[in-house]
């Protein structure tokens, strides 16, 4: 089996180790699978996650549902943490999030989120030297294709050392 670090690694450069990464990420995450999430970028310190306009993801006037936007943040922001901070080393758990709609959308969707090595150490990694777990705030935005900003999600996550982690994965 493939590790998954290697893979998001190998994805950020190759087409086609990047559709082996959407391929099984939407098997690992069940739940995100009938959405149709796609990573379509993803690079050192970002990703872009598409949600394609098609019904699953429809509210009740044919627009992007307000809870797929907040999934996608969720993921987004999920993924680029996993991928800078290595799933070895931090477990990450989604503490709450707080979501912000601006405009209705009625086509496809991405959503970004980027982060840099200079704000992970000064609020994951330096603070966890000294405490047992942080909770960070990942803005995270999305825009229709046309580029419209549909949402503004803010995903709090707790990170911590797996060495600080009481329970058993």
């Amino acid at each position: 089996m493939l590790d998954p670090e290697k893979l998001m690694e190998r994805a950020k450069t190759s087409k086609r180790h990047l559709a082996l990464l959407n391929f099984g990420l939407a098997r690992m995450i069940p739940f995100n699978k009938p959405h149709g999430f796609k990573i379509v970028s993803l690079g050192d310190d970002e990703v872009k996650v598409k949600i394609p306009y098609r019904r699953i993801n429809f509210n009740h006037i044919r627009g992007i549902h307000a809870c797929a936007l907040a999934t996608a943040s969720e993921y987004a922001t999920g993924l680029v943490l996993l991928s800078k901070l290595g799933q070895s080393d931090f477990r990450i758990i989604m503490q709450k999030m707080e979501m912000n709609y601006h405009y209705q959308g009625k086509m496809d969707v991405y959503v970004t989120y980027s982060v840099k090595d200079e704000w992970l150490n000064e609020h994951v990694r330096n603070p966890l030297t000294k405490e047992d777990a942080v909770i960070i705030d990942c803005e995270v935005h999305s825009h229709d294709a046309a580029g419209n900003q549909l949402t503004t999600g803010h995903i709090f996550w707790q990170v911590k050392s797996w060495e600080k982690v009481k329970t058993k994965a």
